[in-house]
């Protein structure tokens, strides 16, 4: 599958967007044994309103997997998520490698650190992981960065 840039102002995109967005963080609630991942519980709108970049898989004209993220004095990414009828299909490294062949300057990104599977893709693509936070008792979240040039 080839990445390509999603326009969450359509309605069927960001309906697809966020039903992939829900089933994913629904697995990596259950990986890290927390259920408050924002994501999760973020309304349609209240995504389309993140002021975010969105590039996806499609699978028969629908999304089945994104990338989200911000750029400002780094590439921050927001969100990195595959419909689980969809996992182990290459479909995060992916969309991944597409982001770091479309933007410049370090990157940074963070997963429950309980989340094996991201931690370990991150991993892969060579982030180092600069800590762990505990930003609610019981939830240890990772953090990775990629410097770049």
């Amino acid at each position: 599958m080839i990445p390509e840039e999603l326009d969450l102002a359509d309605d069927a995109t960001a309906t697809a967007v966020h039903t992939v967005g829900l089933r994913s963080y629904r697995v990596e609630a259950d990986l890290i044994g927390f259920d408050g991942i924002p994501p999760l519980h973020e309304s349609l709108e209240d995504m389309r309103a993140q002021p975010l970049r969105w590039l996806g898989c499609r699978a028969d004209g629908v999304p089945v997997a994104f990338i989200a993220w911000a750029h400002t004095d780094v590439v921050d990414i927001d969100r990195l998520c595959v419909d689980p009828s969809w996992f182990r299909r290459g479909l995060a490294t992916t969309l991944l490698r597409a982001l770091l062949d479309r933007t410049e300057g370090d990157v940074t990104v963070s997963t429950g650190a309980d989340n094996t599977p991201a931690v370990s893709l991150y991993q892969r693509a060579g982030f180092t992981r600069t800590g762990t936070v505990e930003p609610v008792p019981g939830l240890r979240i990772a953090t990775f960065r990629l410097q770049r040039g």
